[in-house]
């Protein structure tokens, strides 16, 4: 996975194709030409094993993995799950892994206030309304769009809290282009982790994300929750 400042272009079709191959015979993946049907939070154990967050409820102990891929204790990956009959050790259910790609994922990032410009770019952005595009587990995962002529050229991309002194839950998204503003426009993944909000007291509140789109500033409100208890493990 890449580092925690850069952002690489997830093409759309490619997202559909590449499957993880695993490195070690830890986990064993047999990619069958499945295609992500899921969006999951890859979690490590205490004792060095792995699960798997499917939503805010569920749990997945993966039958064929034995530990994470990913160096993060808590990395936001697509997946291509199927449920097992096998004995779930205390989580929700068992499913076997066919496929396993982590998306970005980053902690949200301080408010500058004057200084936002400098540190972290003013460039246009889109969030894409689609399946991937969820707030879950203590998580806003969004696919973004850009003009990205350069495919290979790194974009950042931050989350700011604190930007709203009447409203904690109000977060601002930001991105730095490093001057390649021109050309098609890419889609791209990333995963903010929230816990750096305040804890929502078990409620449901609205997060507010505000963003500066080609077409000028733009928001929308998601449903959110604080993490609750995680299985023991």
């Amino acid at each position: 996975m890449k580092g925690l400042k850069t952002i690489a272009v997830i093409f759309t079709a490619a997202l559909a194709m590449t499957a993880l191959q695993s490195c070690d015979n830890d986990n064993e993946y047999i990619y069958t030409g499945a295609y992500p049907n899921a969006m999951v939070t890859v979690k490590k154990t205490a004792d060095g094993g792995v699960y798997l967050q499917l939503d805010d409820k569920t749990t997945l102990l993966p039958v064929n993995m034995k530990k994470s891929p990913y160096y993060l204790d808590e990395v936001r990956a697509f997946a291509s799950i199927r449920f097992t009959d096998d004995d779930s050790n205390g989580y929700t259910k068992a499913a076997y892994v066919q496929y396993l790609d982590s998306v970005l994922t980053k902690f949200t990032a301080p408010d500058l206030g004057t200084g936002n410009d400098e540190a972290y770019g003013n460039d246009p952005i889109d969030i894409v309304r689609d399946w991937t595009t969820v707030v879950e587990d203590g998580f806003i995962t969004l696919r973004i769009r850009a003009p990205w002529g350069n495919s290979s050229k790194a974009h950042y991309i931050n989350m700011l809290r604190n930007t709203n002194g009447e409203n904690p839950y109000e977060v601002e998204l930001r991105h730095d282009a490093r001057g390649d503003i021109y050309g098609p426009s890419r889609d791209a993944v990333v995963a903010f982790n929230l816990k750096d909000l305040p804890d929502t007291g078990g409620k449901t509140v609205k997060l507010k994300v505000k963003w500066k789109s080609p077409a000028g500033t733009k928001t929308h409100e998601f449903d959110y929750r604080s993490r609750g208890t995680q299985p023991e493990e």
